[in-house]
Parts: C-alpha cells; structure tokens; sequence
C-alpha cells in the first residue's frame, strides 16, 4: 500500500517538474529578449534617442550605453544572489524578471532627441542600468534554481535550458526584427517600429513574473533554512573571500566565452548591417538560421557532458573557437550567407561551454553561497568583457579601421578560459545539496 501511495505522489509531482522548467525557461526567454532588441533595433533607434545629425556617433552613443547597462551587472549580481541565498531561488528570480520588464517598458515609451534633447538620452541610460541589475541578478538565480532541481546524472543536458531558453528569446527578438523591417518603411521603422518589441518585452515580463510566483523552492535551498541546517552564520562577504579561487575561475572560464557569444550570438548581424552594409532583413534572417542550429547543438553537448565530464567538452568548444575565429571573420564579408555559416560555425562550438557553464559553476560552490557566489564573479566579468565586446568591435572597424587588433584581443581571452578550464576539477555527477 505505502508503495502504491509512494508512486501515486511522484506521478502528481511529475507535471509540477515540468511547470518549474517551462517558468524558469519563460523568464529567462524574456531577459535575454529584451537584452537582444536592443542589438538588435540599435541601428534604428540610435538616431531617435541621440543626435541624428551624426549616424556614427550616435550608433556608437547607443552601443556604449549597452555597454554601460553591465555595469550594473555585479550589482545585480550581488543583491540578487543575497536574495537567493538568503530569502531563496525562487523569490530571487521572481524579483529579476519584474526589474527586467519596468526596464523594456521605460525604453518603449522613451522621449525622441528631438523632443527633449539630452534627457532622451539619459531615459534610455537609467532604463539600461535598470535593465543591467536584473540580469545580473536573473543568469546565477535561475541557473542556481535548474542545476539544483536537475538529476545529478543529467544536470548537463538540463543546465542546457539556460541558453536554450535564452536564445529562443533572441530568436523571437530577432524574428520580430525580420517580421517589422520587412512590413514597415525605413522611415517607419525610425519613428515608431523600434517600439514595439520593447512594449512587447515588458508585456512578457509580466507573464513571467506570474509564471514564476508559482514555482516551488529548490531541495537544496529548503535545507539550508530546514531544522538542524547549518547555515555560516557570518556576512556574505566573508563567504565570498573564503571562495575566492572560484570567483577567480569563475571570470577565467567566463570572458572568452561571452566576448565571443556576443561578437557571433548577438550583435553578428548588427554589425553586418552597420558595418558591412548587408541588407538589414537578409542579415537579421541570416542570424535567426544561425541561432537555430545553436539551439539543436545545447542540448547536444549538455548531454555529451554527462558521459564524459564538463571539462573535455569545454576544452573542445574552445580550441575550436580559437582556431576559426579567424578564418571565419576572413570569410564574412558582405552577403548574408557567409553571416549564416560564420554565425554558425562558432555557434556550434560556443554551444559547447554555453550548454554546461552553469551546471559547471553551480558544481564550484557550496549551497549556501551558490548564487551570490557564482553572480558577483560572473557578473564583473560579463561587464567588462562582454558589455564592451560590441562597441570595440564597432570601434575597431568604422574608427581605427583595425578589425584584426580586435579578433587578437578575442582569441587571447579564450585562451584564458582554455587555461582556466585545464586547471579544474571534474565535478559531472556532483551532490548540490551541501
């Protein structure tokens, strides 16, 4: 009978499992959406919210401005990973998607530069910064909560959902940039179509915020607040410099690859149509083909790393990428199809460390420091490399014409997450609970 009931309730608890994935999968979509329309719509709203009279100061203007919402990263890092630490998973990334959508609703309903002048400029900073806390507190919140619920002998292929999820919303993203540059005029799309994917964004936001308040906590989280849990009892920041050699790793493994994911992941096809004068719809179809194929390698690869260990699968991805960063770049040159193949070329080997850093990361760190632990380090790192990847990037090419001093800089920080990677342990298969 006892067995009987036993099965009976893990069967009802089999479709509660699913909603927990699709919500945490929902809210991440949202953040990583609205984080790429504003690659993505840059070319068009740049003029509207800086001075039109200089189209390359102002595309500029707007790329450090996307550079400057990381800043906020760490910060969002910090609060967001307290929260999650202290108050839990669940609350924490319920609290980062509603930061995220206030933040595409404040950009959607932006004054013009011609309206206001400079205070355009400035709405489109503060809604940025805004933005930047709350996906500096939603990437380690809801890569804690997945790593913690996965099965310890799949946590790879599950850890996979992160950039799953992630890049159907810079899919959607990127469609939506298609569907609107295909319908509406150039001069529609100047004056009112770079709205309505950010009234969308918030508009999603809101459904994941409501996805989430639904979602129970993790096991692991439960224990450290249950009867005879042994929560340190000293300030977080103690915890954080007593695991300093995993911070530092944490930034090791990290910056070759975000530089990396968002040179080829995010802004590819901005560049291509800024910089490289490919037609603006072929370019933004040519990176929705590109980010299909990333989305069949994750799972791939998440799972591979279940058999034979994070750290080979890693090693992989990033040779690979060191090497045809390169010729790829060579190869793109003004057609959207060598963007498709360079796109996704890299993708299928950036798919290789995207697909299990966060099971990775979530491996390093005891329970009661997993997430403050993994975003503070995560979240510096991402600011100063991946934040300013895109404007160097510009930066190299229209100013100081020197592509190739860049694509150096580029392959060098994957080396160093090469290094980084060789110097780990193997943790496939470890206990979260503790």
């Amino acid at each position: 009978m006892s067995t009987n009931t036993d099965v009976a309730g893990r069967l009802r608890k089999a479709p509660s499992t699913r909603q927990t994935v699709f919500s945490t999968g929902v809210g991440n979509a949202v953040e990583w959406y609205d984080w790429n329309v504003y690659a993505t719509f840059a070319p068009f709203f740049s003029k509207q919210l800086f001075n039109g009279a200089d189209p390359t100061s102002a595309i500029l203007s707007t790329l450090a401005v996307f550079a400057v919402g990381f800043l906020a990263r760490p910060f969002g890092g910090l609060i967001f990973g307290w929260i999650g630490d202290r108050i839990g998973r669940r609350t924490s990334m319920t609290f980062a998607v509603a930061l995220a959508a206030f933040g595409s609703l404040l950009i959607a309903i932006a004054p013009t530069f011609t309206a206001v002048g400079a205070f355009a400029s400035l709405t489109l900073l503060v809604a940025r910064l805004i933005q930047g806390l709350a996906h500096g507190g939603e990437l380690p919140s809801s890569q804690t909560y997945l790593s913690e619920v996965a099965p310890r002998e799949k946590r790879g292929l599950w850890s996979s959902l992160i950039y799953v999820s992630g890049t159907v919303g810079v899919l959607f993203g990127t469609f939506l940039g298609v569907l609107l540059t295909s319908v509406l005029s150039k001069a529609q799309m100047d004056a009112f179509g770079w709205r309505i994917p950010f009234f969308l964004g918030a508009a999603l936001g809101l459904y994941g915020l409501i996805m989430r308040f639904r979602m129970p906590e993790t096991e692991a989280f439960e224990g450290l607040t249950g009867a005879g849990a042994k929560r340190p009892k000293h300030p977080i920041w103690r915890s954080i410099v007593e695991h300093r050699k995993q911070a530092i790793q944490v930034i090791g493994m990290t910056v070759g690859l975000t530089i990396i994911y968002y040179v080829w992941g995010v802004v590819a096809p901005a560049f291509a149509i800024s910089s490289l004068h490919i037609n603006p719809s072929e370019a933004l179809w040519a990176g929705v083909g590109a980010n299909v194929v990333f989305l069949i390698a994750l799972p791939l690869w998440g799972k591979l790393s279940d058999r034979i260990g994070r750290k080979k699968v890693m090693i992989i991805g990033g040779v690979a990428i060191a090497v045809l960063h390169f010729p790829m770049t060579w190869f793109l040159r003004d057609s959207a199809w060598q963007l498709f193949v360079s796109m996704s070329v890299m993708l299928i080997f950036i798919a290789c460390s995207a697909a299990i850093v966060p099971a990775a990361y979530a491996e390093m760190f005891p329970a009661h420091i997993r997430t403050v632990g993994v975003g503070v380090p995560y979240s510096i790192c991402v600011a100063l490399f991946g934040g300013t990847a895109p404007y160097l990037q510009q930066l190299f090419a229209d100013v100081l014409h020197a592509s190739w001093a860049f694509n150096v800089y580029a392959v060098a920080m994957v080396a160093v997450s090469i290094l980084t990677v060789f110097g780990l342990p193997e943790t496939k298969g470890k206990d979260l609970r503790h």
